[in-house]
Order: structure tokens, then C-alpha cells, then sequence
């Protein structure tokens, strides 16, 4: 009897509705060979497909995400490939999220509210974005307000964000039945008349943008960096050097600017928040009416709580993600 010795995995990844590919979609061909006693063959594919999540973020709150279809073609040991189960056609979503090594394998996402805290903080006066995965919600009602969230099974529009008024108070988020309370999240509107606010967004857990807001105190700083060299500033004919010419000379000048940034006091249920911040890859600052990416430099966590800490405020540092002096080729 034949058994099976080798599996060939075709990669298509594409935009649009599931199962819209074509040939120019095909980005990566796969064979693999089973190992000696065992019966699966296994790909991991996570990574190939991230190159096709460019996350790209301009205060415009985009949908990234794409459509993966994975075509498994079974060889047996005689080099013949099965003709029956086979090949095996698999579509999925895919978003640039992750999962814990406590969900095991293949971790689920989040299906409705694309973000894991039931708190949004916001300005006074100032309106927010809510994540949304648009296949699994039906409606959102902000304060008496509802909206209905339609699905037309397009990649650009499966992450979606809604508005949040300024200044109000409480969201629910109901399944694609209408009737469903899926969460409920609260929104605390800041009066803030001493610092400035910034506004940190961030890739999350689920592959969406979130915002989250520092309100207290900011330190802005800079370090630089250079070389130098020493040069020979003898006039021979004179033998004499004038003072006023440098011996050392610096090249290579440059410096990065760094904020060291303060929440103020928020819920202990903006945990999650901070940690998925931390563990972020991509990360952008309002500042001074511009998106920059930043990157923060903070690299130890110590969660806070009410019981130990009784007010809970996180000071995190960042660096601007390019240097202070233009050198762009």
C-alpha cells in the first residue's frame, strides 16, 4: 500500500473576495517531506504571508489584511500523487496578529471588537476609532446611537473603524444577529488643561490600529552620535598652525530624539493594552500635526493594580524611528 512521502503547497495570497486568485497570486510554491515515523506533514506559512501585510499607517485607519488560499497536492512513496483527497484547497483571512504561546496552536483572533480592554481613554472633545471585525458584528450603539456594520466580503473593508462621537460614554458591540452583546466597552473623557495629549497608535494583538492616548507629563530629549578624526594642521611653509583651525574634526554627526511619555491614571484593564503595545512591531505618534513611527525602547513590563499601586500610571520611552538629521538615500 502506498503511503504518503511528499507534499507540495502552493501559496496564493491576494486582495478581494475569497477565492477571487489567479495565477499572479501564486508567491510561493512548497515541498516538504515527511519525517520518518511520522503521519503529517506540516507547514509553517506565518511568516511568508506577513510579507504581504504591509502595515502602513497615516492616521487613516486602514484594513489590512488578505485572503490566503493554499493548494496541498499529496505524493505518495512510488512518486505518484494520490488521486483521492487530494489536492487540498484551503482559503483563510489573514490579519498580522499573534497568539500567546498559552493559546496553543493556530490561536483564534478576536471576532467582534478588534481590541481586548472594555476602556477607551479620549480627550475631552475629541473623537476616537473603534476596530472592528466586520463578519462578526451587526450592529454597534454608542450611547443611543447604533450603526449598523455591513460585511461585503472584500479584505479592504474586513477590519473596520467606527467613530466614536466626542464625549460619549458607553459602546456596545452586538453579533451578526442584532441581538448578541458581544462587549461592552467604556469611554472616560479626559480633561487635561496642564499637558499636552499625544496620541500613540499601534498594530494590536488582533492586527488592528489602536490608539492610546498619554496624557501627563512629557520628556522630550535627544543623543547624539558621531566620529571624529584628527588631521595635521601644520602650515610647513610657516612651521606654525593657527589656533583658531581644528585639530579634531567630527564626522558622521547624528542624533535620534526620544520621548519619555505618561499615561496618567487609567484602569487596571488597560493591562493588556500597554502589553500589546510593548509587544508591538509597528508603533506611530501624532506630533506636531504629523504621524512618525516610533519605537518603544521601554523593555521591562511591571504590571500595576489597583490593590498594589492603588492609581495606576505607566511612564514608557520612545525613539523616533529615523534620525534627527535628514539622511535619506
Amino acid at each position: 500500500m502506498a503511503t504518503l512521502k511528499t507534499a507540495n503547497l502552493a501559496i496564493y495570497i491576494y486582495s478581494g473576495t475569497s477565492g477571487s486568485y489567479s495565477d499572479s497570486d501564486l508567491k510561493y510554491t512548497l515541498q516538504k517531506e515527511i519525517i520518518s515515523g511520522e503521519t503529517k506533514i506540516v507547514f509553517e506559512i506565518a511568516e511568508l504571508i506577513r510579507d504581504y501585510l504591509p502595515m502602513s499607517f497615516n492616521d487613516d485607519y486602514t484594513s489590512v489584511t488578505v485572503w490566503v488560499t493554499t493548494v496541498a497536492t499529496l505524493i505518495d512513496d512510488t512518486g505518484v500523487t494520490f488521486t483521492y483527497g487530494t489536492p487540498v484547497t484551503t482559503t483563510s483571512l489573514a490579519f498580522d496578529g499573534y497568539g500567546y504561546y498559552e493559546d496553543e496552536i493556530n490561536p483564534q483572533g478576536l471576532t467582534d471588537a478588534l481590541i481586548t480592554s472594555n476602556t477607551i481613554y479620549l480627550p475631552e472633545g475629541v473623537a476616537g476609532k473603534l476596530p472592528l471585525y466586520a463578519a462578526g458584528v451587526g450592529k454597534i450603539i454608542i450611547d443611543s446611537a447604533t450603526t449598523q456594520i455591513t460585511d461585503n466580503g472584500n479584505s479592504n473593508q474586513k477590519i473596520q473603524y467606527a467613530t466614536i462621537p466626542a464625549d460619549s460614554s458607553t459602546i456596545q458591540v452586538y453579533a451578526t444577529d442584532d441581538t448578541t452583546l458581544k462587549k461592552t466597552i467604556t469611554v472616560e473623557n479626559i480633561c487635561e488643561p496642564k499637558f499636552t495629549n499625544y496620541k500613540v497608535s499601534f498594530v494590536n494583538k488582533s492586527g488592528a490600529f489602536q490608539d492610546l492616548y498619554f496624557f501627563k507629563k512629557t520628556v522630550e530629549s535627544m543623543s547624539v552620535t558621531d566620529e571624529k578624526y584628527q588631521s595635521n594642521i601644520i602650515d610647513n611653509s610657516t612651521v606654525t598652525y593657527n589656533t583658531y583651525k581644528s585639530q579634531q574634526t567630527r564626522y558622521n554627526v547624528n542624533a535620534k530624539t526620544k520621548l519619555k511619555l505618561n499615561t496618567g491614571f487609567i484602569d487596571e484593564d488597560m493591562n493588556e493594552t500597554i502589553e500589546e503595545l510593548f509587544l508591538s512591531r509597528n508603533v506611530w505618534i501624532r506630533f506636531e500635526n504629523k504621524t512618525l513611527p516610533v519605537i518603544p525602547t521601554s523593555k521591562e513590563l511591571s504590571f500595576k493594580t489597583s490593590l498594589n499601586d492603588k492609581l495606576i500610571n505607566y511612564t514608557i520611552n520612545f525613539e523616533f524611528a529615523f534620525n534627527k538629521l535628514n539622511n535619506v538615500r
